[in-house]
């Protein structure tokens, strides 16, 4: 006869062994000493130190790595250098494309993060961004309201149009256990023919006066220029507000942790009374979200209306950004600008050194090669560091024991 488990609690300190609670409710409530915050900023030091020296080495090898191939095309590496600084970041006009480029990439890094804290990969972030931008650009070219009302729609379609393309994926991997890596990547098609062909010269929402694009947004329910004389628009606040979001939601919310236990270790998810399935539908409609949002930024901010090709490629860039930065939000915002800065490089240096656009994707496979050999380094690291450790003595053996003062010799 089997008995039915009782249903965990899903609040408070009730699950855990009263000394555990105790213990807990002892130090929440024990003011923190001098000493012990003193300690606890050294730790958080140490570990801010250790992910920012891992950033570095990992964009220097990749740099390293780069240089043969720059050596090969034949480019001076001095003029290449020069060229790559200014382009990106020599004048007003240069650092503003960078951090328009930026933007994208880092609200699209943030959707592949947040499905990676899940433990799912979501690869279809391009698709995402497409049906966002399609969305919006479609709101934004055919609704009568009021600016600011239209620039809401507009976005809140963009997330609405991401979170749709990943539905399907999300409803098959919860329910069905079909791999979301397969699907995502297959939404992504589906994405680029459904926008090709709703802005075709035939389509329901192409321009009579521009064959591939949606008619304009109005220009007062765009995104405004931050800075005069210059692309940049306000976008980036839109995007430094998304990266704030999501690192809140991820480690100060009670969804977050579900969604960090999940990708932890699903078992013990399910041990704790987690609804996996219903888990893993939010992280990718979140994640989908984030891509849409990416794409109605791009196209309320930089065009001003949907071109059947406005991407160029944030959605696949995102997933480097992402793994640079070790899926931590705060520092999505370093990788995404170090993108950022090889795409605006990447002009001059075609202009100037005669390097094709085509290193930039050289160095960002580099730099994901870099990342996904990191755990192999730290685990080898870890086994030499216990190779080269003396010995410990065997409290068995009586070989380690002194021997008493009588004893016979």
């Amino acid at each position: 006869m089997s008995s039915k488990r009782p249903a965990l609690p899903r609040r408070g300190t009730a699950r855990l062994d009263p000394i555990i609670a105790e213990a807990l409710d002892a130090r929440n409530t024990t003011p923190l000493t001098l000493g012990a915050f003193a300690a606890l900023t050294r730790d958080r030091a140490r570990t801010l130190g250790a992910r920012a020296l891992v950033f570095v080495l990992t964009l220097g090898a990749s740099m390293l790595c780069a240089l043969p191939f720059l050596l090969l095309s034949g480019a001076d590496l001095g003029v290449t250098a020069r060229a790559f600084f200014i382009g990106s970041l020599g004048s007003q006009f240069a650092l503003a494309e960078t951090l328009v480029q930026m933007i994208p990439l880092l609200i699209a890094g943030l959707a592949v993060a947040f499905s990676f804290h899940g433990g799912l990969f979501n690869i279809g972030v391009e698709g995402q961004l497409i049906f966002g931008g399609l969305v919006a650009g479609v709101i934004g070219a055919k609704l009568d309201v009021s600016p600011a009302l239209l620039t809401f729609l507009c976005l809140s379609g963009g997330i609405a149009g991401g979170a749709f393309a990943a539905l399907i994926p999300a409803l098959l991997k919860a329910y069905r256990g079909v791999h979301e890596v397969v699907t995502t990547i297959m939404i992504n098609f589906v994405a680029v023919y459904v926008a090709l062909y709703a802005v075709s010269p035939k389509g329901p929402f192409v321009s009579a006066s521009q064959p591939s694009a949606t008619d304009k947004i109005p220009r007062d329910a765009r995104l405004s220029v931050i800075w005069e004389g210059t692309r940049l628009h306000s976008g980036l606040i839109v995007a430094v507000a998304a990266m704030i979001g999501v690192w809140w939601l991820l480690y100060r919310t009670p969804l977050g942790f579900r969604i960090r236990l999940m990708g932890a270790n699903p078992g013990a998810a399910l041990a704790s009374g987690v609804s996996v399935a219903r888990m893993t539908n939010s992280t990718l409609l979140i994640s989908g979200g984030l891509g849409g949002l990416a794409g109605a930024v791009q196209v309320l901010g930089v065009y001003g209306r949907f071109f059947d090709a406005f991407s160029a490629g944030y959605g696949y860039d995102a997933i480097a950004v992402a793994l640079l930065a070790a899926l931590s939000p705060i520092a999505m915002i370093v990788s995404a600008f170090f993108f950022a800065m090889l795409d605006s490089g990447a002009v001059q240096m075609q202009a100037v050194a005669g390097i094709s656009r085509e290193m930039v994707g050289v160095v960002s496979g580099l730099v994901v090669a870099f990342v996904a050999i990191q755990p192999a380094i730290v685990h080898l690291s870890g086994r030499i560091q216990r190779g080269n450790r003396p010995p410990e003595a065997d409290p068995s053996s009586t070989q380690s024991l002194p021997l008493a003062s009588g004893e016979n010799r």
